[in-house]
């Protein structure tokens, strides 16, 4: 034990604090009261402190504190720093006022630490007054001081300050480059960020990988493909290609670009890629629509033994939520629970929107109700779910509570409005429309429009919807038209319908569903000569029709149908059950509706027609194959249809089962001949 001087047993509190290791640091701790007399040395209660303050554990630090009879700068400093790096701010400023009451000046390392503590506080004043004793003591100029006050102005919104520090700075380092870049960034202004890259560059500065990933960020902010794409080469001549951070940034980089593909190569030519990595892939994958592929890549994740992260599970349940996978949903949800990070908030948000998107309200209630704080995503995820299945209710309710606590944004405003517009609330959502912008301060913009449209358009208001287009502040979008066709079509107002129709087809001409809804309006009115025309038109033109389809889940297993489909390997079973509905239905009193047959057809051959709709062979092949007591979840690309509703509310009560099918508006579950949507959809 001879050997264990001062000096080694410093390196082994070091090797602790490093290693993260409190066993290792509190038996060092021990060694040192065996072996060596009290009073401790400066030099060991310095390395002991800093341990403690490091490693999280402040009674200790302070106790360590407390006994030291000659306290330095440098003592206050490791404590400081160390509650600063853990999150503690009022702590750090508490001991640095502490420090003054000894008359202990701070350094050029104290700085720093208070700077990052009053910016984490939003503190200006106190910011202001720790520039003021830097330039006191005279050390204002020295690079690091002026780069974290320069920081701390940034982060608490004193941009004016801000840019006469950076005027005053005699010399820049590439830590105070970093800063300016990445804060242009945080505060919405990634072309000020870019044009602070070119003059660094212009006064020959060499970037690091902050600053690669920061000018990255900026050109992601303003979709910037061809910028980015530049620097992509200058990381490759620079040699960062292999710098696993830079990779991670540029797959973040054409992900929200868009440009999937070049993402996937960047992060399949990562040599070494960590956890980041695969956060990062993943999230590019759910902001391009490709749930099921950022699915496929988290299970991979799992199968490399990468743990985890909130990130990583918060992009992975929006996945989910994409595909209404709920099955993979609560999968990912008990991955949460025991990797530890269901309680995170982007965490619990994400399972709030991914059990509204799935259907499953009553769980969303659940993950909102045990959250222990809501930010204004967890709000707006609730009100979209009940939105989805029509509960306006419910969603201006939550509204109300929701203003008691937190300001709406422009989200909340479309959420709640789409709410009132699927269950006919046009009262309630006019208020609410026409308070905007005096009581929430947000101007409509044109998914508010498109809403109203659907408002007034649902609850069979048509021309009042027209006359609010014509009154609109702003050019009508392809959603606000589209509103006012969709309400021509279930309304039959086919002139108006063809006003509607004209615009969209203005705006754009090659989206095949305007051209459908348009013919489809046209059948449902008999008027079958004007139908074939717009089918012709779309043929001649070129413009093909997306197949309409509905699917549904077995054992792990999707299961896909279009109209009068044939060609599954069950296909006898499937006709059999749908025979055994026809005749159980036309004994309860379901009469087919034929208008919803969009082919000039004999009356028989119509009713042939619209019993073979693709969501009601996805729920025959559900009946045959999901047991009893399980509900029946079916998705569907397209509205579902009025008689297929009404077939399939019939059928709940004959089957005695529950029965959820998710249209691309909302979802409706029926259940003993009702369904959730009160027959407004």
């Amino acid at each position: 034990m001879s050997l264990l001087n001062p000096n080694v047993l410093a390196s082994l509190i070091d090797s602790a604090v490093s290693t993260q290791s409190t066993l290792l640091g509190r038996a060092t701790h021990a060694q040192i009261i065996k072996t060596l007399h009290p009073p401790l040395s400066s030099f060991l209660s310095t390395h002991l402190i800093n341990m403690y303050s490091k490693l999280d554990l402040s009674n200790s630090a302070q106790l360590v504190l407390s006994i030291t009879s000659t306290r330095s700068v440098v003592t206050y400093t490791a404590l400081i720093s160390g509650y600063v790096q853990n999150g503690h701010f009022n702590s750090a400023m508490h001991h640095f006022s502490n420090m003054r009451g000894e008359s202990i000046q701070p350094n050029d390392f104290t700085f720093p630490c208070l700077f990052k503590a009053s910016a984490s506080l939003q503190s200006p004043v106190l910011g202001k007054q720790l520039h003021s004793l830097a330039l006191k003591v005279g050390l204002v100029n020295d690079m690091f001081v002026s780069c974290s006050a320069f920081d701390m102005y940034c982060k608490t919104g004193q941009k004016e300050e801000a840019g006469k520090l950076l005027d005053e700075m005699p010399h820049r380092n590439i830590a105070t480059w970093n800063a300016c870049i990445s804060n242009s960034v945080l505060d919405g202004q990634p072309k000020m960020a870019i044009f602070a890259f070119m003059e660094f560059r212009f006064l020959g500065g060499e970037p690091n990988s902050i600053t690669l990933c920061a000018f990255l960020n900026a050109c992601s902010d303003c979709s910037y493909l061809q910028l980015g794409t530049q620097l992509h080469g200058f990381v490759v001549r620079s040699g960062f290609e292999s710098d696993v951070s830079v990779a991670n940034g540029l797959i973040n980089f054409y992900g929200k670009c868009r440009e999937i593909e070049s993402s996937k190569k960047v992060f399949y030519g990562i040599h070494k890629s960590n956890g980041v990595s695969w956060c990062s892939v993943i999230a590019a994958f759910v902001q391009n629509d490709e749930e099921e592929e950022a699915c496929l890549v988290f299970l991979q994740a799992r199968k490399e033994g990468i743990e985890p992260t909130d990130f990583m599970v918060s992009s992975a349940l929006r996945a989910c939520a994409g595909l209404a996978g709920l099955e993979l949903g609560r999968a990912v949800h008990a991955l949460a629970i025991k990797a530890c990070v269901e309680g995170n908030i982007f965490v619990s948000s994400s399972l709030v929107d991914m059990y509204g998107k799935c259907g499953s309200l009553e769980d969303s209630e659940l993950a909102f109700g045990e959250m222990p704080q809501r930010n204004l995503v967890t709000w707006n995820s609730m009100i979209g779910g009940y939105a989805h299945q029509g509960h306006a209710d419910k969603a201006v309710d939550l509204f109300k509570d929701m203003t008691r606590e937190v300001a709406p944004n422009y989200v909340t405003l479309v959420c709640i409005l789409a709410a009132c517009s699927r269950s006919g609330y046009v009262k309630e959502g006019k208020e609410i429309f026409e308070s905007m912008k005096g009581k929430y301060g947000i101007q409509p913009g044109p998914e508010h429009y498109a809403c109203v449209v659907d408002l007034f358009g649902r609850a069979g208001m048509v021309e009042e919807a027209f006359e609010f287009i014509k009154k609109m502040p702003i050019r009508p979008t392809v959603s606000v038209w589209g509103a006012l066709l969709g309400a021509c079509r279930i309304y039959g107002k086919p002139e108006l319908g063809k006003i509607a129709a004209d615009n969209l087809f203005e705006l754009d001409p090659q989206d095949s569903g305007n051209h459908v809804l348009l013919s489809n309006m046209y059948a449902s009115a008999g008027r079958w000569e004007e139908a074939n025309l717009v089918r012709k038109e779309m043929k001649d033109v070129g413009i093909k029709k997306g197949a309409g389809c509905s699917w549904v889940t077995v054992k792990n297993k999707v299961h896909v149908f279009q109209a009068k489909d044939s060609s599954h390997e069950r296909n006898s079973d499937i006709q059999a059950m749908l025979a055994k509905l026809r005749r159980e239905m036309k004994a309860a009193g379901y009469i087919p509706d034929t208008k919803y047959s969009l082919y000039d057809l004999e009356e028989e051959e119509k009713e042939t027609e619209v019993s073979h709709h693709s969501e009601k062979i996805a729920l025959a092949f559900g009946l045959i194959t999901i047991p009893h007591g399980i509900p029946i979840r079916i998705t569907k690309n397209l509205r579902v249809c009025g008689d297929c509703h009404t077939a399939i509310k019939f059928i709940s009560r004959i089957v005695d089962r529950e029965i959820i099918v998710r249209d691309n508006n909302r979802f409706h579950r029926f259940s003993d001949n009702q369904c959730s949507c009160r027959d407004y959809w």
